[in-house]
Parts: C-alpha cells; structure tokens; sequence
C-alpha cells in the first residue's frame, strides 16, 4: 500500500511565528509510534447494517464536536516552559514528542480513510473525517506546546518519511481500539491524580486532560461498534487468538516504556509501575466489553514476566548506547531479544479469562 503522501497535515499542525527549531525525530525502535496503513478497498466494502443504528448514533455524537472549544490556549502557558528544571524538561518534551507522534498517526490513518472509501461508504467515511479533525487538533496542541521549549515536529516530514505498517482491517480495528481506550484511561487517570495533587502539575496541558479523554472514549466507542458490525472480528478462536496477541502487544510495550521514562511520572508524582498497573487493568476491564477474551493481568505472573522484559530491555539499551561497532552491539543484543521473545511467549500462553467470566475489581 502506497503512504498516504497525499495527506497534508492541516495548517495548525505546522510553524508558528516563533520559528521555533525543528526537532529531529527520535529514531523508530519497537517502542515508539507507528504509522499505519491498511486494505482501503476492504473497509469501504464494509458492510455497517448489522451495527448501523449504534454507528449512526455515534457519528451524531461526532458531528456535535464537543470539544470544538476546548483546546485554546490561555495565560497559564506563558513561561510555564521555563520553570521546568532540566531534567524535567527534557522527559516532558520527550512525553509530548511521543504523544504528538501518536496522534498525528491517528489523524493520518482515518483522514485517508476518510478520503478513500467516502463514496462507496458514506457513513464510515464521516465518522473517520471527524476522528481525524479530533486526532489533528490533539496533534497541533501538542506541538504548540513542544514550540514553547524552543521544537517543533515537523509532521509533514514525518508524513513523507516515516516507515508505514500495513495491517488488514481487523487488525486496525484491535490496535486502535486499544489505542483509543488506553489513551483514556492514560489521560483520565493523570487528571484525577493531578486534581487531588495541584502541586505537581508540571505544565497547563494537563488541564485540558479530562475533556481531551472525552474524544479518545468516543473514538474507542466507534470501533467497538465497528467490531460488532463485523462479528468475525470479535467471534471464533482466530478473534480470541488476535485478540489476546493485540491486548499483550499494546500493554507490554507500554509497560516497558513507561518504566524506561519513568522520571516523566515521578515529576508529576507518580509511580510508573503503579500507574501503568491501574490503566493496564481499566483497559483489560474495558476491553471485556467488546473482545471475546482478555488476559490474567491480576496474576502476579503476568507482571513478573513484564518486569523481566523490562529488565531486557535496559540492557538492549545498554548495547545500544555502548561504542561497539554495530556487529558487537547486534551479538550483545541477541541474547536479550531471544529471552524477551521467550517471556512474550510465556505471557502469550498464559490462560485469558473469557469475557463473559470476567469479573470488574472492586475499588
């Protein structure tokens, strides 16, 4: 499939007058945001009566823009920049390269979408339009504020440039459908913490959190009904066997990341592990509502094999960052790679529990 090249990300989302510098992408490894492109002709031959009335309902909800007012600006972000000590700084441009990176892909995938399949799939094609003109307004947030640290991405490179993975529909639908909800519950659980602790809120974006969930729910809500008007994806032992791999996929690579910048979260005075626990579980919980199965994330096992991948990959790092050349730094590796591609295993193996055995934690 051809990236859509096309795509020209939206006014908002490049230069301001500043001219602030542009920063280099940090290099794609198996831990940053992806780029992703799909089977446009078998999404626009889609058929939505199964689930039309919910899609219809949803999009009715997309087409009210909650949040059309939501992201602007205001006094608190002048000099908030500045306040930030160095290493807090540099962890927090980190956080907002990432997540600019994440929801400019977003923005991408369903404006192409949007744009291919309108004619023969007018209403799937509206509800990608309006998820697209929420993930670049996300996007173009994110990045005004990297441009008050003096950077800026410059996504149009990054349309033009950056590696696109292909993933058939289904796959798309699980990836953003875990995408959009752990966004959530990533966000929300940010929000309440720093709403009960206002000493350590870092910058002003993080004001704009609980709104800005509001829009990730709802896109999390479209492929939830989306599956439904597709039964195969979410019926059968394939959907259970793909459905297991993409939970384990999307949770153990944020695991492992969050724990490697685990500075972001102890500046705004939480504990990575802690809170990567509680929105790997909301997540799982959430999930349960549309996947056929869901993972043990409450056995102990689970996080064990998580912290020794996580224990891996420091050393992955290590080689990494060491003045080897890179046939030494590749045999270093190989040993970390196969023992983190064993504990994949293992954690892959491990029994799911089905959906409808699942039981909600009490809190």
């Amino acid at each position: 499939m051809v990236p859509p090249a096309t795509v020209a990300p939206p006014e908002a989302l490049s230069g301001t007058p500043e001219a602030p510098a542009i920063k280099e992408p940090v290099k794609d490894t198996i831990l940053t945001p992806r780029f992703y492109t799909t089977d446009f002709e078998a999404m626009a031959a889609m058929d939505l009566r199964p689930n039309e009335v919910e899609l219809e309902a949803i999009c009715e909800e997309f087409r009210k823009d909650y949040n059309r007012h939501h992201f602007v600006r205001n006094e608190e972000f002048e000099g908030a920049a500045d306040k930030l000590d160095p290493e807090t700084r540099r962890v927090f441009i980190e956080f907002l390269e990432q997540s600019c990176t994440s929801e400019f892909s977003g923005f991408l995938l369903y404006k192409e979408l949007s744009r291919r399949i309108k004619d023969r799939n007018p209403l799937l094609a509206e509800c990608f339009a309006h998820m697209a003109r929420d993930e670049a307004r996300h996007a173009g947030f994110l990045n005004k504020a990297m441009s008050d640290f003096g950077l800026q991405l410059d996504l149009g490179f990054l349309t033009a440039n950056k590696a696109y993975t292909f993933f058939k529909p289904a796959y798309i639908f699980y990836a953003t459908y875990l995408s959009e909800k752990i966004g959530y519950w990533r966000y929300i659980a940010i929000y309440r913490h720093l709403e009960k602790h206002p000493e350590s809120k870092i910058f002003p974006i993080f004001n704009f959190f609980e709104n800005w969930c509001q829009d990730e729910n709802r896109h999390g809500d479209f492929f939830d009904a989306l599956m439904k008007a597709q039964p195969s994806t979410v019926t059968g032992l394939r959907a259970r066997l793909w459905c297991r791999f993409f939970l384990l996929a999307v949770f153990a690579t944020m695991y492992v990341r969050d724990v490697a910048r685990k500075e972001f979260y102890e500046a705004l005075g939480l504990d990575a592990r802690e809170y990567d626990k509680y929105v790997i579980d909301k997540t799982n919980e959430t999930s349960a509502r549309v996947f056929p199965v869901v993972l043990d994330v409450r056995n102990p096992r689970f996080w064990e094999r998580l912290e020794r991948l996580v224990d891996n990959n420091a050393q992955l790092a290590a080689a990494e960052a060491s003045s080897a050349p890179a046939p030494l730094k590749a045999l270093r590796k190989l040993p970390f790679w196969i023992a983190n591609a064993a504990e994949m295993a293992r954690l892959y193996l491990m029994s799911p529990i089905p959906s409808d055995r699942f039981q909600p934690a009490v809190r």
